[in-house]
């Protein structure tokens, strides 16, 4: 995502529509905007706001809620029944701060709520943010309604060819080639609008649509693997074999939000999660550990149930990452630095039915689990490392 560029002279500007009737916050408001290039439009109560919105079709509306006669809330009810300005975004501005007032403000339709006293830098990255939101929703419409045209065009097409046996023949592979680039053109279409983050990475690129990459000085990193899962599947149906990896990378999920982790992402039959990010916290090494004894659990109940004797290499490490959002049309959330990698080989230098940790990791754990020291292991492109076996929790433990 890119942020709506500033209009300029060389493009159209966007017209914002401004109901207040406060001429102090007109001025500040209508100034700050037109310096930023924006043709600018006022109406100074409900009524005469509706009347300019339905004659001059502005690309935004800037709404006070508290004015005489109709109320901003009443305003943007009335634009979102008409077919004319329904599709127009409403920011609602005003010294209401209470969530009730918030909530009436989204279900009357508006997108946006900015708080008076306004600062201006925030009204702008918003104003940006929703015109370039709005761009895009009318862009992907657009497509739809192409891609719905050309699907009537090949059924009428279809129709047509019907009263023609040997022209069906003729063309059919032609016109199956056509159909199945309509029908993947739509489908790309519709993974575009279902193509959404995690809440607060969301939250954030819509605020700021620019590269996301947060530093973090502590958190732990978890790699777990199938131990030959290759060949204990080679005989299996490709459902068995997915059913399978499906079953146990659930559970997986279920600890990791029980026990307080991010789960980054699997890659065959190998799943990597991390705790201390996206939000930080103090207890990330506790964490990781109680998820890899718990993990160790769920696969050993599992074996139990289906009568296999599957087995879990783990891999922990602590130290600073870096994480942040790549990709363009497939947003994917990822970690970088030393300490992955460092991670990555305490589980492909480790044992089966372990759970390897690294010195920086067996520090911040402590008493309240036990370790076996195994000694120093030469890790490929790392060098010797000194590291332990999670052998369980102590007594003090809390689970």
């Amino acid at each position: 995502m890119t942020p709506t560029p500033t209009p300029t002279a060389a493009t159209s500007p966007h017209t914002i529509l401004i109901v207040d009737d406060t001429p102090a916050n007109l001025g500040v408001v209508v100034e700050s905007l037109e310096e930023r290039g924006f043709r600018v439009v006022v109406a100074q109560d409900g009524e005469e706001g509706l009347q300019r919105a339905d004659f001059v079709q502005p690309d935004l509306i800037l709404l006070d809620v508290m004015m005489p006669g109709l109320d901003g809330f009443e305003v943007c009810r009335r634009l979102k029944a008409l077919a004319s300005t329904r599709e127009i975004p409403v920011i609602f501005m005003t010294s209401l701060t209470e969530t009730e007032h918030k909530i009436t403000a989204f279900q009357a339709g508006g997108v946006d709520y900015v708080t008076k006293p306004l600062q201006i830098d925030e009204v702008m990255a918003r104003v940006h943010t929703h015109l370039h939101l709005h761009a895009m929703q009318q862009q992907l419409e657009a497509q739809n309604a192409q891609l719905q045209r050309e699907i009537i065009e090949r059924k009428q097409a279809e129709q047509a060819l019907e009263t023609s046996r040997e022209l069906i023949r003729c063309q059919r592979d032609e016109l199956r080639d056509l159909y199945d680039k309509i029908v993947a053109e739509q489908k790309v279409s519709e993974r575009l609008l279902l193509n959404v983050l995690p809440y607060p990475i969301a939250e954030r690129l819509k605020a700021h649509p620019d590269v996301i990459a947060d530093s973090f000085q502590e958190a732990t990193v978890l790699f777990a693997d199938l131990v030959e899962f290759t060949r204990f599947s080679a005989g299996m149906s490709a459902e068995r074999l997915v059913a399978v990896l499906n079953e146990i990378f659930t559970e997986f999920d279920s600890i990791a939000d029980n026990r307080g982790l991010e789960k980054i992402k699997t890659i065959g039959d190998a799943y990597m999660a991390a705790a201390g990010l996206p939000v930080p916290a103090a207890d990330h090494a506790a964490r990781a550990a109680h998820m890899a004894l718990d993990m160790l659990d769920a696969l050993a109940g599992f074996n139990a149930r289906n009568g296999y004797l599957l087995q879990l290499r783990i891999g922990i490490n602590s130290g600073p990452v870096v994480a942040g959002v790549i990709g363009k049309r497939k947003f994917i959330y990822d970690l970088w630095g030393a300490a992955v990698n460092t991670a990555s080989r305490m589980e492909s230098h480790g044992v089966a039915g372990r759970v390897q940790v690294t010195d920086a990791t067996r520090r911040r754990l402590g008493d309240p689990f036990l370790f076996e020291e195994r000694g120093i292991i030469e890790a490929k492109g790392i060098g010797a490392l000194h590291t332990w076996f999670l052998a369980g929790r102590s007594g003090a433990s809390p689970e």
